[in-house]
């Protein structure tokens, strides 16, 4: 049973910082792609951020400059770094195995101006 778990959001001033983390088990870590989805209040959700297997990676263009993602595959994390925040990065935030499709319960971060 797969079960991918987010941790670290919460409320921040605009400008501020916070780190996602993500914890999967129950599935190779490392043999798979990671990402991370956002969805804002009446929006669809979104890709904010990808991490393949190998290590190559893609940012939304929203997140460029000011999220980094990375992993551990010895610890089974995803992380997402968010930098210089602003108030429409407001979501819930999403850590998903894009290719079988698993996604977490998510993480609010709400960013206030």
């Amino acid at each position: 049973q797969v079960q991918l778990v987010e941790s670290g959001g919460g409320l921040v001033q605009a400008g501020g910082s916070l780190r996602l983390s993500c914890v999967a088990s129950g599935i190779m870590f490392r043999s798979y792609s990671w990402a991370w989805y956002r969805q804002a209040p009446g929006k669809q959700r979104e890709l904010v951020a990808f991490i393949s297997s190998g290590g190559t990676i893609n940012y939304a263009e929203s997140a460029k400059g000011r999220f980094t993602i990375s992993r551990d595959n010895a610890k089974n994390t995803v992380d997402l770094r968010m930098n210089s925040l602003k108030p429409e990065d407001t979501a819930v935030y999403y850590c998903v195995q894009p290719g079988a499709s698993y996604w977490g319960r998510g993480t609010q971060v709400t960013v206030s101006s």
